[in-house]
């Protein structure tokens, strides 16, 4: 499938979902569910607990490979290709698709381990110490922590530590970043952080983000996917699926009359 401008916009699809359905030992947890996702744009998936959108989520870079009941039915392409064809390498799907969970998960290593083991046992052949800068500049992370590259990442709090989360994956160069409610186990102030962080990083990235805070959505999504017991209701440009949506079940949710 190639590339296809979404409907209502200019904007080009760099991650197509065709008529997904994704089940635990036969149980339906997304069903059917169609909607492009843009280049260099922030996507949210919203909807109440158990929706579905962590599954969904999981399937845009092949997670849930790792749970022998799931089975998936439909198409996810990416650079025109079928990322679950037979011939397709789940590794190399992750290595271009980047994900990030709920609850930072630094490796038990340095930080700058945690962002050059990565790359180094994929065959990097650059610059270990360019990257690591990099990557920690890139997530807003290295003024905090360029002076103790050394000490453990688990001493860091736990902002930095999903900031480093983010640095991991960007080391990796992936084409799109995967966020699993980044902001869910943070306070304030660095869920504020972490929300500028995403702003940021769209020019160079596509963004795919599940949150349960509605206003995080507003805030810093281009489009919105509401999903409702593994339904999509409705998907389209962020201020207008907030703003004016086009189905009743979607203002009942955005105006909090239920989830």
């Amino acid at each position: 499938m190639n590339d296809r401008e979404i409907s209502g916009s200019s904007e080009q699809a760099v991650l197509n979902l065709d008529k997904v359905s994704i089940s635990y030992s036969g149980v339906a947890a997304v069903k059917n569910v169609s909607f492009p996702i843009a280049k260099n744009k922030v996507t949210s998936i919203i909807g109440p607990s158990g929706c579905g959108k962590s599954t969904l989520l999981r399937s845009l870079n092949r997670m849930n490979d790792f749970i022998p009941e799931v089975s998936i039915d439909g198409q996810i392409s990416f650079a025109g290709q079928n990322l679950y064809a037979e011939k397709v390498d789940a590794v190399s799907v992750r290595r271009r698709i980047g994900m990030v969970f709920q609850k930072p998960n630094p490796f038990p290593k340095s930080i700058y381990n945690n962002i050059a083991w990565g790359p180094r046992i994929n065959g990097y052949a650059g610059s270990s110490d360019e990257l690591v800068e990099q990557s920690l500049k890139q997530a807003a992370l290295w003024d905090e922590v360029k002076d103790r590259l050394d000490s453990s990442a688990l001493n860091l709090s736990g902002g930095q530590q999903q900031r480093l989360c983010i640095a991991r994956a960007l080391a990796m160069e992936p084409d799109i970043l995967l966020m699993d409610e980044p902001c869910s186990a943070l306070d304030p102030i660095s869920s504020a952080r972490i929300e500028d962080l995403i702003f940021e990083l769209k020019s160079q990235y596509t963004i795919v983000i599940v949150t349960h805070n509605m206003q995080q959505a507003a805030r810093i999504s281009d489009y919105t996917a509401f999903m409702e017991m593994g339904d999509l209701i409705e998907f389209g440009i962020t201020d207008q699926l907030f703003t004016r949506p086009k189905k009743q079940r979607t203002e009942d949710y955005v105006t909090g009359r239920f989830g």
